[in-house]
C-alpha cells in the first residue's frame, strides 16, 4: 500500500517515440514552463538512453527525480510501486522505449495508482518513413494512444500533409504539429495537393483516391460541404443503424494484415435513385453519387460529413479492395 496519499490517482505524462525522436529535449522544455515547474515531486522514469541527457541543474531547480530504466523486463508493477514508495512523487513523467510495446506498459502499471492524463508521441521526420515502413505496428501503436504528435526536424521539403494523413488514419482526434529544423522557422500549414479536383461541384473519386478523401473530408469537412461525390464503395448496414441509411465505404489497413478497419461516412438513402436500392446488402460494391453536408451526427458525437445518396448502382469491385495510408 502506498498509504492514504497514494490511494488517489497520480496523473503520468507519457512521452513516446523512437530513439533520437526528441523525447528528451521535448520533457525538459516542458519542466522549464510555468505551468509545469510548480515546485510539485515530479517522477521521471527514462526507459531510453539516447544522444540528449537530462540537465542536472534543470532536475534540481525543478524537483525532478530521474530513474533509469535499462530493460524492458525491469520496467514492471513491483518496480513502479517501490519507486512511487520511495519518492512518493506528485506527478510521474515516463519516457517510454519507442521498441517496447503499448501492452507492457498497460500490464506494468496495473495494480499501481498510476493514471495516464496527458500522452505526446515525438517524431523524426528524418526517420518518419524509415520506422513507419519497418516498425509500423509500433509506431501506430504509439498514434492510437497520442492526444498530440510533434514531428521535428522538418523542412520545406518534408511531406506534412502525407504524414498527417498516415497519423490521422489510425487516431480522427489526434492533434499533429510540425516543428521546422531551422530555429525560428515558421511551419506554415500547407496547402495540401489532392490528387482529385476539388474545384467544381463534383468530385470523382479514383478508386486508389478513396483514402485521401476520407482523411481529408474528417479534417477539412467545410471543402466538401454541399458538393457531390461520384465514388465506387462498400455497403455496410448494422441493425442498430436508422432505417434508410447505411455506411458506404472502403476497408483500410492502417498497420498491419491483423488491423484492417472499415472506414466510411453515415449515408441517407430516402430520396436515392437507383435500380437497386431495395436490394442494397452488406458487402455489396457500388457506385456511389451522394451530397456531402457538414452536420452533427449522434454516430459522430460531432459536426462531420453526412452523405445523402441521389444515386445508387452496383459496380464491379476495384482491382485493389483494401486502402493505403
Amino acid at each position: 500500500m502506498l498509504g492514504k496519499k497514494k490511494e488517489l490517482e497520480i496523473p503520468v505524462y507519457l512521452f513516446m517515440g523512437f530513439l533520437e525522436a526528441g523525447k528528451t529535449t521535448f520533457i525538459q522544455e516542458t519542466l522549464e514552463e510555468d505551468y509545469f515547474n510548480d515546485g510539485e515531486r515530479t517522477l521521471l522514469f527514462a526507459c531510453e538512453e539516447g544522444m540528449e541527457e537530462y540537465d542536472e541543474e534543470l532536475l534540481k531547480r525543478t524537483n525532478t527525480t530521474v530513474v533509469y530504466v535499462e530493460e524492458q523486463e525491469d520496467f514492471n508493477t513491483e518496480f513502479l510501486t517501490s519507486k512511487l514508495l520511495q519518492y512518493y512523487p506528485d506527478r510521474v513523467i515516463i519516457e517510454y522505449n519507442g521498441m517496447w510495446t503499448i501492452d507492457h506498459l498497460v500490464e506494468a502499471m496495473e495494480g499501481t495508482p498510476l493514471m495516464i492524463f496527458q500522452t505526446i508521441v515525438s517524431a523524426n521526420a528524418e526517420t518518419f518513413d524509415l520506422y513507419m515502413n519497418n516498425m509500423r505496428s509500433l509506431a501506430v501503436e504509439m498514434f492510437k494512444m497520442a492526444e498530440l504528435v510533434i514531428i521535428n526536424r522538418c523542412t520545406k521539403a518534408t511531406p506534412r500533409a502525407t504524414y498527417r494523413r498516415s497519423i490521422k488514419a489510425v487516431n480522427r482526434r489526434v492533434q499533429v504539429v510540425f516543428d521546422s529544423m531551422v530555429p525560428g522557422e515558421d511551419m506554415e500549414e500547407e496547402e495540401d495537393e489532392l490528387p482529385f479536383d476539388i474545384s467544381g461541384d463534383e468530385i470523382h473519386l479514383e478508386d486508389d483516391d478513396y483514402g485521401v478523401w476520407f482523411i481529408d473530408a474528417m479534417e477539412r469537412p467545410e471543402l466538401y460541404d454541399g458538393k457531390t461525390m461520384v465514388m465506387k464503395t462498400r455497403i455496410f448496414k448494422a441493425m442498430r443503424m436508422p432505417k434508410g441509411t447505411f455506411v458506404p465505404g472502403r476497408h483500410a489497413m492502417t498497420c498491419c494484415a491483423d488491423d484492417i478497419q472499415f472506414i466510411g461516412y453515415l449515408c441517407h438513402t430516402n430520396h436515392a435513385k437507383s435500380s437497386t436500392i431495395k436490394s442494397l446488402k452488406n458487402k455489396m460494391w457500388v457506385t456511389l453519387t451522394a451530397e456531402v453536408k457538414v452536420e452533427y451526427n449522434e454516430e459522430y458525437q460531432d459536426k462531420g460529413p453526412v452523405l445523402y445518396a441521389k444515386r445508387i448502382e452496383a459496380a464491379e469491385p476495384p482491382e485493389e479492395e483494401l486502402v493505403y495510408f
